[in-house]
């Protein structure tokens, strides 16, 4: 298997290492040329994700990307990822629009408001969870619905999509993306 990760902004290294530690092969997206490369699953990281969708859109990556991502491409975002799948985003418009969910940015506040906790995740039990300046999802399905924090949703998997508020990558915990791995692996 091979991930592309969007590598634009954000914090892309981290999720490739991760990756790594399972065994996973890794490219990144930079430009719309890297889409002609072969890749299974699509990692989008978090970042700032204003800055990410008007890059999405000044490399022409924001059409490819959405439709792969709607034609079955297994994706997993974090933080700003999550921000760019969203339908919705309160008092905004949409980026990518393939996870039908509303969004609040920067939910838990400024920088200062970042905080770590564990929490459950649906079929996997309880995992760190990493809030960096996070959204978090005011309006789901609850079927999709798969961990909360504080009655907040800060992760959902719909489809071919994993989506989460907060940021695996900076912990140890390789739960979520072997759960990413298998969703590929079933594609």
């Amino acid at each position: 298997m091979k991930a592309a990760v969007l590598a634009v902004q954000g914090d892309f290294i981290e999720h490739e290492n991760m990756l790594r530690r399972l065994g996973v092969e890794t490219m990144e997206i930079r430009q719309s040329a890297d889409l002609s490369e072969p890749f299974d699953a699509l990692v989008l990281p978090g970042g700032e994700s204003t800055v990410q969708g008007k890059l999405l859109n000044e490399l022409d990556l924001m059409k490819p990307l959405h439709d792969k991502i709607a034609a079955g491409l297994p994706t997993l975002a974090t933080c700003a990822g999550l921000i760019l799948l969203a339908e919705h985003i309160e008092n905004d418009g949409s980026y990518l629009g393939t996870l039908p969910v509303t969004v609040r940015r920067n939910a838990y506040g400024r920088q200062l408001g970042s905080f770590y906790t564990e929490s459950q995740w649906q079929g996997i039990g309880k995992i760190p969870m990493t809030f960096i300046r996070a959204p978090f999802i005011t309006a789901a399905d609850p079927t999709i619905v798969r961990a909360t924090v504080d009655d907040h949703i800060v992760g959902v998997t719909y489809r071919n999509q994993i989506a989460l508020s907060f940021h695996p990558e900076l912990n140890d915990d390789l739960r979520i993306y072997e759960q990413f791995i298998k969703m590929a692996d079933r594609n």
